[in-house]
C-alpha cells in the first residue's frame, strides 16, 4: 500500500500537484460568460468544447507525479517521469490556450449597459494553472536528466 507524505515532495512536485487540484477546480468554474440587460449566463468547463481535455492534461499530470513519489505500483513505461509529465503539460497547456485563444468576445454597448461575453474566470485560472505546471514540468524534467524521446 502506497503512504503519501507530502513533506517527501519536492518544491516543484508540490507545485505540479497544486496547479492539478488548480485545474481540475476550475473545470466546474464559469469558462465562457455573457451578460447584457441585467440578465448573464456562463458556461463551465465541461460545456465549451475541448478545452477540458487540456485542463484534464494538467490534472493527470498532476496524479501521475504524487502517485509516482507516494511510492505506488506505476506501470512500467518506455519513457521516464520527467518525460511523460512534461508531455502531458505541454499539450494540456497548449490545448487549453487555443480554447482561450478560439472563443468569440465583445462588448456591445457603452459603460455597464449594453451586452459583454468572453473567457470567464474559470478558463483563466485554468490558463494560469497550466503555463505555471508547464514551467515546473520543465524544470522537472531538466533535473532529471532524461532524454527527449527523439534524442536517443
Amino acid at each position: 500500500m502506497a503512504a503519501f507524505d507530502w513533506k517527501k515532495l519536492s518544491t516543484t512536485d508540490r507545485v505540479i500537484a497544486i496547479t492539478a487540484l488548480i485545474a481540475l477546480i476550475s473545470l466546474f468554474l464559469p469558462w465562457y460568460s455573457w451578460s447584457g440587460g441585467g440578465y448573464s449566463a456562463s458556461a463551465g468547463g465541461f460545456s465549451t468544447g475541448y478545452g477540458w481535455l487540456g485542463a484534464l492534461l494538467v490534472v493527470a499530470a498532476g496524479v501521475y507525479v504524487v502517485l509516482l513519489r507516494s511510492g505506488s505500483n506505476m506501470p512500467k513505461t518506455s519513457y521516464g517521469p520527467g518525460v511523460l509529465v512534461l508531455g502531458a503539460s505541454l499539450i494540456g497547456t497548449v490545448i487549453v490556450v487555443i480554447r482561450w485563444i478560439t472563443l468569440p468576445r465583445g462588448n456591445y454597448g457603452v459603460g455597464n449597459v449594453g451586452f459583454h461575453y468572453g473567457p470567464g474566470f474559470g478558463l483563466i485560472l485554468a490558463l494560469i494553472a497550466s503555463v505555471v505546471q508547464a514551467v515546473f514540468a520543465v524544470r522537472m524534467f531538466r533535473s532529471s536528466g532524461e532524454a527527449l524521446p527523439w534524442a536517443k
